[in-house]
């Protein structure tokens, strides 16, 4: 009985500790997400007044990376995988100049029309202040990664207005397969605070409500897996462009800075042969497409290179928000080819490739009610797994550690940083993907 009741006692001091640390957080959190959106927002609107404005794109990535290479590197990049590497590698130690190099250097970049999101600073702004917190309380490894958790939920959740959703992508984006639910508590709590400290302080947030879904049929269903499939192999398109332009930055031995200068020149000259559509954020477009209004067959492959250029050549900024153009556009695509609702499976889109991409299927099918509602929360949840599945062993965060294998007729070591996971067929295992290879070899033979 003794026994029990130190347990009991134990654990609801540790509730209260939590608690306390994770409210302190959102606040923390919510006040400098909306004082970085805030700032953001008024330099959007001030650039966007004159209509070449994007032609100081190149000094734009030019500045971005002087400022990040001398002043703090760990702020190089779409942040959120900075933040998964922090806490994998460095048990979620955070330089203190990240947060106001990163704030700097991604308003510079999505101003002057860098095609990037604002998630990622607000996820590095979130845990670098988290882990200050930490270190002011001079707590442990253990509490510091779970506090700097907290962050990374807190920063998703008031950038989107997604308390739910934002709270589970923050346990979820860490590992694949796997979810810490000893975090899970002080996620939610610091979440949901961060959101209503962003919202009650003027921030707004965009919400979709789709009306029009089909009532279920069979029918119906198939084309949502199909759906499904198809935005799993959009999400393999990204991170396949992305790493292979990243790796072409890589190459060339050139000074850093006038790296940006090329990869900022090469957008503007792209955007004179396109469109002012890709640059930046690309909200405008992301809700006309959820309203039903078309865009070109193209823009989703058109907004891959846009993203993938401006963050390969040291553009600072986020992805989810690129994801979620390139999530709607396509979606709408996929719709006009099979003669289906646009904005039904925009909104699908949106989701699902979030959920392939970073494969985090739990906090984007809880994202699609958040957003969208409960009407088409089914199939964008069915959509979403699919996705996930199809996108492989792979994701736009190299640093999420693998901890599940996506089928069983896949050779892959478990455990590991996704970036240094090398994925094999083993033809040997007795399912359907052996049998096709094994039928395809005994074809060849008698061919």
């Amino acid at each position: 009985m003794r026994r029990r009741l130190k347990e009991e006692s134990i654990l609801f001091i540790s509730v209260i500790k939590w608690v306390i640390l994770a409210a302190i957080t959102g606040i923390i959190v919510g006040l400098s997400t909306t004082i970085f959106l805030k700032i953001l927002n008024w330099s959007i609107a001030f650039t966007e007044k004159y209509p070449y404005y994007f032609l100081l794109l190149p000094i734009a990535l030019f500045l971005s990376i002087l400022i990040i290479k001398y002043l703090a590197p760990d702020a190089e990049g779409h942040g959120t995988e900075k933040v998964i590497e922090a806490i994998h590698r460095h048990a979620g130690k955070i330089k203190a100049i990240v947060v106001p190099v990163k704030l700097v250097a991604t308003i510079i970049t999505v101003a002057l029309g860098g095609s990037v999101g604002k998630e990622g600073p607000c996820a590095q702004i979130g845990g670098g202040l988290s882990s200050i917190f930490s270190d002011i309380l001079k707590f442990g490894d253990k509490d510091r990664k779970k506090l700097v958790i907290c962050g990374i939920s807190a920063g998703f959740a008031s950038v989107f207005g997604t308390p739910i959703a934002g709270s589970i992508f923050g346990v979820e984006v860490l590992f694949i397969g796997a979810i810490l639910y000893d975090v899970l508590l002080p996620s939610f709590i610091a979440g949901i605070i961060s959101y209503h400290v962003s919202s009650s302080l003027g921030i707004t947030y965009f919400y979709h409500p789709i009306t029009f879904v089909p009532v279920f049929s069979n029918q119906f269903f198939i084309k949502v897996i199909f759906a499904g499939i198809f935005f799993g192999l959009c999400s393999v398109l990204l991170i396949e462009i992305l790493e292979r332009t990243q790796k072409l930055a890589k190459r060339l031995r050139w000074w850093e800075p006038l790296k940006g200068l090329a990869g900022g020149s090469f957008l503007v000259g792209l955007t004179f042969i396109s469109s002012k559509e890709y640059l930046g954020l690309g909200l405008n477009t992301i809700q006309n497409t959820l309203s039903g209004i078309k865009t070109a067959w193209y823009a989703f492959i058109l907004k891959i290179i846009y993203t993938s250029t401006t963050l390969g050549f040291g553009g600072s900024g986020g992805i989810v928000t690129p994801i979620f153009f390139i999530g709607a556009t396509s979606g709408s695509l996929f719709a006009s080819i099979f003669g289906l609702n646009p904005a039904t499976f925009a909104a699908i889109g949106l989701v699902s490739v979030l959920a392939g991409s970073a494969n985090t299927p739990i906090a984007a099918s809880i994202m699609a009610m958040e957003l969208f509602g409960t009407n088409i929360a089914p199939y964008a949840t069915v959509a979403c797994v699919v996705s996930f599945l199809i996108t492989g062993h792979r994701s736009v965060y190299p640093s999420q550690v693998l901890e599940v294998k996506k089928s069983e007729s896949i050779n892959v070591e478990v455990g590991k940083e996704i970036e240094n996971v090398l994925a094999e067929v083993s033809p040997r295992k007795k399912s359907l993907t052996g049998a096709i290879l094994k039928i395809t070899k005994i074809f060849r033979r008698v061919k």
